[in-house]
């Protein structure tokens, strides 16, 4: 099998879970271009659209893929929810991104021939609930191949079925147990 073409890659994830985020560069060097957001990047402080402007354009901005690590409160998180959104428009200036949900160890659902959308980033989630959907969701394997794989199979069905982004964007972090209308 031909190896899958290199990449660049968004990756959204929790701080709680930089370990995964730390393994995945490192295990992917080579394979990827990382073109993800560092700690002090964005000033919280700012408006809420320049945030989301920033995302798109200064980190998002020729990604061709948005790879989202799913940790058990990664679901909750306002940065999470505008980088999937951001990824999944098309602009002008900026292509909309393929998305891959890579599932954590320690997320709940790891392991699980299904998992439950309520623990899931509720706009990945949209995006994953028919036969022919537009994002992939698989459990963290640690083995290169497989992932780069998987990345390139999200590239490629950024053209076909069109991805729903029309939820309203997280104003805030979500707090306490997730619930079916998040």
């Amino acid at each position: 099998m031909p190896q899958a073409p290199r990449h660049k890659v968004f990756i959204s994830f929790h701080h709680d879970d930089q370990k995964y985020k730390d393994r995945f560069v490192q295990m992917m060097e080579g394979d990827v271009v990382d073109k993800s957001v560092e700690d002090g990047d964005i000033d919280d402080r700012n408006k809420k659209e320049t945030i989301r402007r920033r995302i798109r354009d200064d980190f998002i901005a020729d990604a061709t893929v948005t790879v989202v690590l799913i940790g058990p409160c990664t679901w909750q998180r306002k940065h999470v929810d505008w980088e999937i959104g951001s990824s999944l428009r098309d602009t002008e200036k900026n292509p909309r991104c393929g998305l891959l949900g890579i599932l954590l160890p320690n997320h709940p659902n790891f392991g699980s021939k299904t998992f439950n959308p309520c623990l899931i980033p509720p706009r990945l989630a949209d995006n994953r609930t028919r036969n022919d959907s537009y994002a992939l969701i698989s459990d963290w394997n640690g083995q290169t191949v497989n992932i780069r794989n998987w990345i390139h199979r999200a590239f490629q069905r950024r053209d076909g079925t069109p991805p729903n982004n029309s939820r309203e964007q997280f104003s805030r972090n979500r707090s306490g147990n997730c619930s079916a209308g998040w």
